[in-house]
């Protein structure tokens, strides 16, 4: 049976990932910040053949510890501070999580495997946030990364770091420079779910409207849960490297808001929707768009789930959701 180590558990990509892995006969292991963390009970509810560590990417021991107790043939380094805007509320805690905790993965792996650095193959969560200002549009692993938030500086050191053990040491490790993915378990503070909540809220009469910042910025939105088959696909391969998940489709906000609402009945939301200064962006990111024919050429990896089909499900969720919450 293949043992998985999973950092970052909690989070939409960890569990749609655990599931992934549970369900291919893995044994897997979450790591999980804080013996008291309230999203321990989530994982224990959404996955509970997951065997849950405690354990903190800041702290080389408990990591060492985490890989002693778990013995992974595969470790995915999900975890991170990955609230984007919050990344320029506390730049040093960013840092030291999203970006050199990285550094305390690859070291712990590299050091718990030993004299065969390849025996465990590792996944690093890298972000199209890295490329920032864009340099060419659609954005390939060749492209120049230029990050525009420090939670794009700090991924684009774990990016780089996850390179430079590969090519120093042996070890088997690739990046998923993955393009935005959404699910139903996706944080509120996220645009996307804060969208498909408040549309679910606003229909069922329980808000009037919804506050965003900028409705022009344009992304490349795909489903999670697809994005994770890529994760493990990159594992599987002879050689690591390094690949771009994307749909290769872009959207903005304004289209999102369209097939949010549309989905409700609601065609115009301009009475429905304000926009604040507060919730834009000291430096902002206009148009992502990614370019995954490596992904599927190599790894035979496509997406399932559409844009339409994707907005379509939070919105269903979060009716579900509010309708049991209001009752």
């Amino acid at each position: 049976m293949a043992r998985a180590l999973i950092t970052g558990i909690t989070g939409q990509d960890g569990l749609y990932l655990a599931e992934l892995l549970l369900a291919k006969g893995y044994e897997v292991y979450g790591l999980v910040r804080g013996q008291n963390n309230p999203k321990i009970a989530l994982v224990r509810e959404a996955v509970p053949d997951v065997h849950v560590l405690t354990g903190d990417l800041t702290d080389m021991p408990s990591l060492m510890a985490a890989l002693a107790t778990s013995q992974p043939d595969e470790v995915y380094n999900l975890g991170a501070i990955s609230y984007v805007a919050y990344s320029w509320q506390n730049a040093r805690i960013t840092t030291d999580v999203t970006g050199a905790g990285v550094l305390n993965m690859l070291e712990a792996v590299r050091l718990h495997a030993g004299d065969d650095p390849g025996r465990v193959r590792f996944y690093q969560a890298s972000s199209s946030e890295m490329f920032g200002k864009v340099q060419e549009v659609p954005q390939r692993e060749t492209t120049l990364l230029w990050p525009r938030s420090p939670y794009g500086v700090a991924k684009v050191f774990g990016h780089y770091m996850t390179i430079n053990y590969r090519e120093s040491y042996g070890m088997h490790a690739s990046s998923g420079i993955l393009f935005n993915h959404e699910s139903p378990r996706r944080g509120p503070e996220f645009v996307t779910r804060k969208v498909s909540q408040a549309v679910a809220r606003i229909s069922l009469g329980l808000q009037d409207e919804l506050v965003l910042g900028n409705l022009e910025a344009r992304r490349d939105w795909g489903f999670a849960g697809d994005y994770v088959d890529a994760m493990w696909r990159m594992l599987q391969q002879d050689e690591a490297d390094d690949y771009v998940v994307a749909t290769g489709a872009t959207h903005s906000i304004r289209e999102l808001l369209d097939a949010a609402f549309g989905h409700v009945g609601v065609d115009d939301w301009s009475h429905l929707v304000r926009t604040d200064p507060q919730f834009v962006r000291p430096a902002e990111v206009d148009l992502l768009v990614g370019d995954a024919s490596k992904a599927r050429e190599r790894l035979g990896w496509e997406p399932k789930v559409d844009f339409r089909g994707l907005v379509a499900m939070m919105v269903e969720h979060d009716l579900a959701e509010q309708r049991r919450l209001a009752a």
